[in-house]
């Protein structure tokens, strides 16, 4: 089985979403998906009420994740990792043990050859129509890392 893990900073936001919209492109008798946090801000938490709302508008559930912390565990336990922005990329590197650790680290939109800006967004401090935004970047990246793998 291929196991894949989505990070953003709190697990609230980004990673869920990506997690959610991964998830149900995959047959999950061959992947599991999962998504972890560089900070502890929000350890047991749900996805943000708004990306909640933006997977179920898409009938994608993901009100049953809970927020957790990236681990040095993690790094044994997936084969990807993939980083939402520059700084968590540069967070759970800092972590790495080794080059088998680092080479399973990848940012989320380096797949998405059309974005110049690798970074996914941090919709928190915005509105509805930034996680839209962001489901809608996470939701066509995906599309083509599941071509790649």
């Amino acid at each position: 089985m291929t196991r894949i893990l989505m990070v953003c900073l709190g697990n609230i936001c980004r990673s869920p979403l990506a997690h959610g919209i991964l998830e149900s492109k995959l047959n999950i008798q061959e992947y599991y998906v999962d998504s972890a946090g560089t900070a502890s801000y929000h350890i047991g938490s749900q996805p943000d009420r708004r990306s909640i709302k933006v997977a179920l508008n898409a009938g994608i559930d993901i009100s049953t994740q809970r927020a957790r912390a990236f681990t040095v565990k993690d790094f044994d336990e997936f084969d990807y990792i993939y980083a939402m922005d520059e700084s968590n990329y540069a967070d759970i590197l800092r972590l790495s043990r080794n080059e088998n650790d680092s080479k399973k680290v990848k940012l989320f939109l380096a797949a998405n050859k059309s974005r110049f800006d690798k970074n996914v967004p941090d919709p928190y401090y915005g509105d509805i129509s930034d996680f839209e935004y962001v489901f809608d970047l996470i939701n066509e990246t995906a599309d083509l890392i599941v071509e790649g793998i």
